[in-house]
């Protein structure tokens, strides 16, 4: 035997002992092994290099599947409401409702053998960009103790991204649901479908219908990747969905979920995020105190709304990311011990438009 061969022989040795290892579905496992079992009749076709790529890239991918393992919930009604707090100011009925649906969950925990087949509700949180709709996502990621998988919708082309293709072709790979687990490492995380509204139109139609299964809590027990090509227990995770406005999602993805709308923030409430949030961090990253940089009370209302528009809180955070830097740079240069922003000097600090 040449050593060439005896190279081979050990490669497949070596996936063979890796599938042994792993606790795969048992039919799952049959299947790999006779894919195993066919890559040992390729080597003396001479067409063993090709085949073996795709044969171990795809037993690579069906091992980081967590086919069973999943989180234990941490079920804390007063550490959720720390959490919810201490992320989101105002947006009382949102938060209300996320206590709500933990409260279930923790009932449910205590009392299994009256608590039914029972499927959580999937949530959709329409709003205006800036509204905080992703993080109450985190933040029921973090109270729950569960891992965050976020898949982005915006200018997906493709059901193929979220699904797969199949390995019967060159360079295939799983889809978004499947590579997200797999990041995740456990079966049941808190996956957030981001922004569902905004994928490619003329993709939307497919988007949907993968959307449909995978938010049915009847057929979302055996989703299935194309390029996995074997069933996938989701019926554990937590969906969330996020959307700008639902005009571009199909009546039938609506129905699985109960939509809440997310208000926009006041004036009053986006100053005391600004102070309260947003403002301590950017000043920690700075490597300032709230003694080296203040905002005189009379200039917040043109830091908000700025010539009578809406900032936003992203614009809003940008706002004073820039007003940070510059305060920072003439402490440096200047030798200021403070930088104190007043009607009178603003324009150096804040965006003219």
């Amino acid at each position: 035997m040449s050593d060439y061969n005896k190279i081979l022989e050990q490669e497949i040795q070596e996936l063979k002992s890796k599938v042994d290892g792993a606790q795969l579905p048992e039919e799952l496992k049959r299947k790999v092994d006779k894919d195993i079992v066919s890559l040992e009749r390729s080597v003396a076709l001479g067409s063993y290099d090709e085949k073996y790529e795709k044969v171990s890239k795809y037993i690579e991918w069906v091992l980081k599947v967590p086919w069973q393992k999943e989180t234990t919930d941490t079920l804390d009604i007063e550490k959720t409401k720390q959490i919810f707090e201490k992320h989101h100011y105002g947006m009382h009925d949102v938060k209300n409702r996320f206590l709500e649906y933990v409260s279930v969950l923790k009932l449910r925990a205590e009392n299994p053998d009256v608590a039914g087949d029972f499927k959580a509700p999937i949530l959709l949180l329409v709003g205006l960009v800036g509204t905080g709709k992703t993080t109450f996502a985190i933040s029921l990621s973090e109270a729950l103790g569960r891992e965050l998988v976020r898949i982005p919708f915006g200018g997906m082309g493709s059901s193929t991204e979220l699904r797969g293709d199949s390995r019967l072709i060159l360079g295939s790979e799983p889809g978004r649901i499947i590579k997200g687990i797999c990041e995740a490492g456990v079966r049941n995380p808190v996956i957030l479908l981001d922004e569902i509204d905004r994928g490619n139109e003329d993709a939307n139609k497919d988007i949907m219908g993968v959307l449909v299964e995978l938010l049915d809590p009847n057929q979302n027990s055996s989703f299935r990747d194309r390029y996995v090509d074997y069933p996938v227990n989701l019926s554990h995770a937590i969906f969330l969905a996020t959307a700008n406005n639902t005009t571009a999602i199909a009546t039938a993805v609506m129905d699985r979920m109960e939509k809440i709308s997310m208000p926009s923030y006041t004036d009053n409430e986006k100053i005391v995020i600004a102070q309260k949030y947003i403002l301590p961090g950017l000043l920690k990253d700075a490597g300032l105190t709230d003694k080296q940089f203040i905002i005189r009370d009379e200039v917040w209302p043109v830091v908000t709304r700025p010539l009578g528009f809406d900032a936003g809180i992203r614009t809003l955070q940008r706002t004073l990311q820039g007003a940070v830097r510059k305060a920072a740079r003439i402490i440096i240069e200047k030798g200021y011990s403070e930088v104190i922003i007043t009607l009178d000097n603003k324009n150096i600090f804040l965006p003219q438009y």
